[in-house]
Order: C-alpha cells, then structure tokens, then sequence
C-alpha cells in the first residue's frame, strides 16, 4: 500500500512539473524570427537588397564581393585558408579578425553560417557573410571573444586557398 501510494505521488509530481517545463524548441524559434527580421531590416536599411542573397531557407544572406575563380568542390573535409573580420551585426563593434597570420579550417570544423557561406565563391574571392545567430554559436556565450549568446554576425572572409 505504502509503495503504490508512492507511486502515485511520484507519477502526479512528474506530471504536473512536465507541463511547466522549458521549451527549447519554442525558445529556438522565437529567436529565430527574431533574428531574420533584424538581418532583413538591416539589409534594407543598408541598401543591400540587390546585393545579399539567401542561402536556401536557412537565413544566412551572403553578398559575393568578388566571385574568385577555379573550380573549387567544397566537402566538410576541404580545407580553407581565410582572412577574416567578423563583427556583431547589430552593434558592429569587431570581435575577431585573423590579423597578419590567415588561419586554415577544415570546413566542418567552422561554424555553420561559414560551411553554407564560403562555398559562395572560388579561390581569391571575397564574401560577406550575415549570420543568424543560430547558425553562429546560438544561445551560449563565447566569452574567450566577448560574444553574447544570440548575436548576429556578420563577417568579411577573403579565400586565400582551397585544399580537397
């Protein structure tokens, strides 16, 4: 009797603390819109809505400043070697650059909005990137860089070489 009465109390409290419970999914999504109204005002407000174009659905927007050449295959193994600045859209205060020493990434090493963005170009080419934060680093901070959880990025890359 004493462990059936358990039971019970154990299954209401279960229940009653589900229904009251954090929603991911619906905090990732009010965000979401969140940050495509800001990068979609800030396209407009800028005058670069000739220029920036979306990739697919997913709300990055990337604007080829030159297109590069060669015919380069982009694999999550590709190594790319950029220079780089990247900046809090919203704010634009700078938050990393590669400064005089261009780093090399595996392209499944980066952040998301890089994997869809860089392949906009070829070898020697330059791409701004518009990133929406769940395509960054999403709700965490990043404090090595002093990055706030959801911030917008918007990022300056130059493809200095491609290695498959």
């Amino acid at each position: 009797m004493k462990r059936a009465l358990l039971f019970i109390i154990v299954a209401i409290t279960a229940l009653f603390s589900c229904s009251k419970g954090y929603d991911a999914i619906a905090e990732a999504r009010a965000q979401a819109e969140v940050d495509d109204k800001i990068v979609q005002d800030y396209i407009t407000d800028n005058g670069l809505t000739a220029s920036a174009k979306r990739i697919d659905t997913t709300g990055v927007y990337y604007i080829v400043v030159a297109p590069g050449s060669g015919n380069d295959l982009f694999t999550n193994s590709t190594r790319v070697t950029v220079a780089y600045t990247g900046r809090v859209l919203t704010t634009g205060q700078e938050f990393t650059k590669s400064n005089n020493f261009p780093p090399s990434f595996a392209l499944g090493e980066v952040i998301r909005g890089w994997q869809l963005g860089i392949p906009q170009i070829k070898k020697g080419g330059t791409v701004r990137l518009l990133i929406p934060s769940r395509y960054a680093y999403g709700p965490y901070d990043q404090p090595e860089i002093c990055l706030k959880k959801n911030s917008i990025l918007d990022f300056d890359i130059r493809l200095l070489d491609v290695t498959n």
